[in-house]
């Protein structure tokens, strides 16, 4: 029997991927979690020990991350037919809708099938050359975004939960483990954020939303827990300015919890 056709599209897919050796992909059932602080600190701190690292903002609707790392007014320059990320250093390469769009106010009114085509053209019409890590920060929830890309990316190494102590989210974040069952994409772990306030003036910890919920939810579904990532004024203020807390203030508890949470990402992916 005759092999089946590959579509040149689906060879322009795959002739991108073929250059990326993990991919992960940054989840949370709701928003308000701070996914893409995870994401961005995630990013920066693999780039910070050497390694060659993607980030794409598939958020359409609500595109954080050029904010994060003081790009926003960046656009993507267009080479050989291809888009190219804005560089970031050490070795840093961002995509975002926010490139795309007129002004930063501007609002994206997309239905579903126009989003999939945005997402298709984020992989593979974009020069992203070699990568060690390509991470995806997911638009919250577990809509036609999240569909579109575990269908275009079927090999991703894993999902990375975000949630925040409270039950109310942890009831979402239960959603996003069922989705990464049906979509067979194994899920790295979870990460609880916003795990208690550490006052920047005696150091003391409050559980404003409680502790320990992530951890206990992990346990129970039999997942590795990542990490606890406290609240600290100093990770709002690091991202207003365009610089994650990571490089920010690396002496920071949140900064430190973030850089356990890398090891165990970078020891489950290079282990599978």
């Amino acid at each position: 029997m005759a092999k089946p056709m590959i579509s040149e599209d689906g060879f322009k897919l795959q002739e991108s991927l073929d250059k990326i050796k993990h991919i992960i992909i940054v989840l949370s059932g709701k928003g308000g979690v701070g996914k893409s602080t995870v994401s961005a600190n995630l990013t920066a701190t693999l780039s910070m020990r050497g390694y060659q690292v993607g980030l794409m903002d598939v958020d359409i609707t609500g595109p954080n991350i050029p904010k994060m790392f003081g790009i926003e007014d960046e656009g993507l320059d267009v080479q050989d037919e291809k888009l190219i990320p804005v560089f970031v250093p050490p070795s840093m390469k961002i995509v975002s809708m926010a490139f795309l769009l007129q002004t930063k106010d501007t609002p994206v009114l997309w239905r579903g099938p126009v989003k999939m085509t945005a997402i298709r053209q984020f992989i593979e019409d974009v020069n992203w050359g070699d990568l060690d890590y390509l991470v995806i920060d997911m638009p919250p929830g577990t809509g036609d975004e999240a569909l579109s890309i575990v269908q275009l990316i079927p090999k991703a190494d894993g999902i990375i939960i975000v949630t925040t102590p409270q039950e109310v989210s942890l009831l979402d974040a239960r959603k996003s483990v069922t989705f990464s069952a049906q979509s067979q994409i194994p899920i790295i772990g979870l990460i609880e954020n916003m795990s208690g306030f550490i006052c920047p003036h005696c150091g003391e910890k409050t559980d404003i939303f409680k502790s320990g919920g992530g951890e206990a939810t992990a346990k129970e579904l039999n997942m590795q827990f990542l990490g606890k990532v406290p609240i600290e004024p100093g990770v709002g203020l690091s991202g207003d300015k365009g610089m994650p807390i990571v490089i920010d203030d690396p002496d920071s508890e949140s900064a430190k919890a973030f850089e356990r949470i890398a090891d165990r990402v970078v020891k489950t992916v290079e282990k599978k």
